[in-house]
């Protein structure tokens, strides 16, 4: 079996660490003998690859950076993307790439930056002097079906733990919250809402990176994935993640959490 890993603008939109997801998705295929290539989806990529991809993977930006990447992402890329997402190809987009996706984004100076559409939501800087939204963030998955998808794999409600540093607040319309916050600021700071689930496309303002700390997420976009590609559902084998939940553990210990670290 083979997936091919689309990485969207690496060089452009990699901050906090966020190439840390695509690592962890490329390395969870190598230990079960899953050939995994990795695309990159950048200013030099013509349409069809955003086409050719079996998992998306993009991660936050700085204003400038993010605009630069939306005066490329226009026209058949972006009617790739768009096709891509609705059909169903899963991924994961952090940060800056929520915003891109959501209807548009209005930096704290400069003119507003356009988005896809593809996703009903709109963000906001409020402004030079306001405080930006910096911190571990902890919140439970609330989007159907990932959230029952999550607690059938896990035999328990999936928590997820992150790191976040936005100063732009998104606001959500008509698409499903990704999850509830417990501790942190999460899409806003005002609603209690985290990130944003349509499809199979996980939004989040979770950096960290994601992925590495939360390791059952990597696996249900890597089994919905397969499922695509293959038409058949594909349990994957069993990883060795106990390093992983040791440090979920000390996080959860640091913030007062334990209660709810009920992962096996």
């Amino acid at each position: 079996m083979e997936l091919k890993l689309g990485w969207l603008y690496p060089k452009l939109m990699s901050t906090y660490g966020d190439r840390g997801n695509v690592i962890c998705l490329q390395q969870r295929c190598q230990w079960r003998g899953i050939e995994a290539s990795i695309v990159e989806l950048d200013r030099e990529s013509n349409a069809n690859a955003f086409q050719t991809v079996d998992i998306i993977v993009g991660g936050g930006a700085q204003d400038r950076q993010q605009e630069i990447v939306m005066r490329d992402l226009q026209g058949a890329k972006a009617q790739a993307m768009r096709e891509a997402i609705d059909g169903g190809t899963p991924g994961v987009f952090t940060c800056g790439s929520p915003q891109l996706l959501g209807h548009y984004y209005e930096p704290a100076l400069g003119q507003r930056i356009e988005g896809l559409g593809i996703l009903d939501l709109v963000s906001k800087h409020p402004g030079l002097e306001a405080k930006r939204c910096i911190g571990n963030v902890v919140f439970e998955i609330a989007a159907s079906p990932l959230a029952e998808e999550l607690q059938e794999m896990l035999q328990t409600p999936a928590t997820i733990v992150g790191f976040e540093n936005h100063g732009g607040r998104t606001y959500l319309g008509d698409v499903s919250p990704l999850g509830k916050v417990i501790q942190g600021y999460g899409n806003n700071g005002e609603d209690g809402t985290e990130g944003a689930f349509y499809r199979n496309a996980i939004a989040t303002y979770s950096h960290g990176p994601l992925l590495p700390k939360n390791p059952f997420l990597a696996d249900w976009l890597l089994q919905t994935a397969l499922k695509r590609k293959y038409n058949r559902a594909i349990a994957l084998q069993p990883l060795d993640d106990s390093l992983a939940m040791q440090a979920r553990f000390a996080m959860f210990k640091r913030l007062n959490l334990l209660n709810l670290l009920k992962t096996p």
